[in-house]
């Protein structure tokens, strides 16, 4: 029987949403870019990002802070048939129906053109209903780190000034504004990739013309390797 032919959707953290979206977007950055697909408006990037950069230093976690995530999702060839505006909205409201994240998406071929696929960036967060707004009641304090601390004296130097970085919240200015939820916490889960790694591949089976040309989810504990690994063995014995 032959071993038939695997989908490939990748995740990864992004660090920098706002850059990563540029970079995604912009005919000037990519030499194949066929359609942008946005849910939402760039300000709503702007402000997620912010916010999870205010919540990773309340944390005090170390390492880098996570403002939002990324599928790649690597499509037959024989896709570049369809619309390209047409197919980049399906795949994309597809996740949003599905997750209720808010995305931006962009449709690539790779420089040789030997790669169709589509870079789909996903809110981890949602904007609340009502934003929460929080005014202090008396002047607040906070470090270099944003931590906020409770005498002024914390903040000052020692010349007896407040220290680069430091600030003061004075009585009754806005301290906090939120405007998101938490993170969904499924987007972590080791089980939500293998999840739309299955939903991807039925939806791109659908559209496959060819019977001979439909997708498998590669199974880590299936009979057959990865055609990729399968190769190197062979390679490997063969020398």
């Amino acid at each position: 029987m032959p071993i038939g032919r695997n989908s490939f959707i990748q995740m990864t953290k992004l660090s920098n949403v706002k850059g990563r979206i540029t970079y995604i977007s912009s005919h000037a950055k990519q030499e194949n870019l066929y359609a942008v697909y946005e849910t939402t408006d760039r300000k709503f990037w702007r402000e997620l990002a912010k916010c999870n950069q205010e919540e990773f230093v309340k944390s005090g976690t170390e390492g880098k802070c996570i403002e939002a995530r990324e599928l790649i999702i690597a499509l037959p060839e024989s896709f570049t048939e369809y619309q390209p505006d047409k197919l980049l909205q399906l795949f994309t409201n597809h996740f949003k129906q599905n997750y209720g994240a808010e995305c931006i998406a962009a449709l690539h071929h790779n420089k040789r053109k030997t790669n169709y696929h589509i870079h789909l960036i996903f809110a981890e967060r949602k904007l609340l209903d009502e934003p929460i707004i929080k005014t202090a009641s008396r002047n607040m304090f906070y470090d270099e780190n944003g931590k906020h601390v409770r005498t002024k004296k914390e903040i000052l130097g020692e010349d007896g000034e407040i220290r680069e970085g430091c600030r003061i919240v004075k009585k009754g200015e806005v301290y906090e504004k939120k405007l998101f939820t938490a993170k969904d916490e499924r987007f972590k889960s080791n089980s939500f990739l293998d999840e739309v790694k299955h939903s991807y591949t039925d939806l791109i089976n659908i559209y496959v013309q060819d019977e001979s040309q439909k997708l498998q989810v590669f199974e880590r504990g299936g009979v057959y390797l990865a055609t990729k690994k399968l190769e190197r063995t062979i390679q490997k014995h063969m020398r």
